[in-house]
């Protein structure tokens, strides 16, 4: 993959593009001029329409993700759209012209996507689902993969056992909560998910039943929806607190998936019903190179469900841009976004 190219001196007749630069954790980013990047064996070069905004790009702007390994300077942006510009030696799967998306960088000391080019692996892409517009399907890699790991990699509910079967998302309307309803409801599970009351509307309109979080007890709900049994799967998507209720949430033999585990948790509630826990880190392939194939292949199945009209992201409505990407940010941390941000790119 290619390396931050930040501090590359530019050659006289070097090509070049725009790009967000942030230069130390904290700081604004800056809107600059480095040297484009060129294609290598196995990767595509990219021209960028799109960069999906995502709670972990803000975590990596203020220096509280050293799991995300992106050292300062840096191009943040994890999710990309965008059009095949060249293709390097080795790849046969793509060629010039062809629209894609995936999360492709902004970890591990890789380019990210606030910029007009990104040279990429291109296991780690697929073919934009052509009913989708560039800032449409810029919102969907992380979340996509994220949630499909935990649903099908972990849980398995592609099997045709799990139809029918009751699975509860905590976090339901949230950005890796709401593509999971969908996924969920796309294989024929029974679909329970906990938000906000102000969410059950949009919650029932992706075919979830909606739980209020804040006035049912975890213990109410179980008893309430599955006679007391508790859920045949949680997919927990707040980690915390939220973590243990769901231990006490899932049934015996039941499975959890949680994508962020954060805090310190008891596991006997899990224990006494001889049910598993397993856990998602989507950055993986990206940070070791390993299984980066997978996360095409998980989109390239994403599209094939999108096309279809089976999976729909929520959009916050305001329009973003490389010189206005900072507000994105400040709308993740002041959480006054109301769906997924994108930053659009004209290069």
């Amino acid at each position: 993959m290619s390396q931050n190219n930040i501090s590359t001196p530019i050659k006289a007749g070097q090509a070049t593009m725009k790009a967000l630069v942030l230069e130390a954790y904290g700081a604004p980013m800056r809107l600059a001029d480095i040297a484009r990047p060129v294609a290598g064996p196995g990767q595509i070069l990219v021209r960028i329409a799109a960069s999906g905004v995502n709670p972990l790009d803000v975590k990596i702007h203020a220096g509280q993700a050293a799991h995300a390994r992106q050292p300062a300077p840096a191009v943040l942006g994890i999710d990309l759209a965008g059009t095949v510009a060249a293709v390097g030696a080795g790849v046969g799967a793509f060629k010039v012209g062809d629209e894609v998306y995936g999360m492709t960088g902004g970890v591990g000391g890789i380019q990210g996507s606030l910029a007009e080019y990104a040279a990429v692996d291109a296991a780690l892409i697929a073919r934009k689902p052509a009913n989708l517009s560039m800032r449409e399907a810029a919102a969907l890699p992380l979340v996509i993969i994220t949630a499909w790991e935990g649903l099908v990699d972990r849980i398995g509910i592609d099997q045709p056992h799990w139809a029918g079967q009751k699975l509860l998302v905590q976090g339901g309307a949230g950005g890796v909560g709401h593509i999971a309803v969908q996924i969920a409801r796309h294989y024929g599970l029974d679909v329970y998910a906990t938000d906000g009351a102000g969410k059950a509307d949009y919650l029932r309109s992706l075919g979830a039943t909606p739980i209020d979080y804040a006035s049912e007890a975890v213990e109410d709900t179980v008893a309430r929806h599955t006679a007391g049994k508790g859920f045949d799967a949680v997919y927990d998507t707040g980690g915390g607190a939220i973590l243990d209720a769901s231990f006490k949430a899932v049934k015996r033999f039941g499975h959890v998936v949680s994508c962020l585990g954060w805090g310190t948790h008891a596991l006997a509630p899990l224990s006494f019903k001889a049910a598993s826990y397993s856990g998602v880190f989507t950055l993986h392939p990206l940070l070791t190179g390993e299984g980066r194939a997978h996360h095409g292949e998980i989109l390239a199945a994403a599209t094939t469900i999108i096309e279809a009209g089976g999976l729909v992201s929520r959009l916050d409505p305001r329009r973003f841009s490389l010189e206005t990407a900072g507000a994105a940010h400040e709308a993740i941390t002041d959480r006054s976004a109301a769906g997924k941000l994108v930053v659009e790119i004209a290069a």
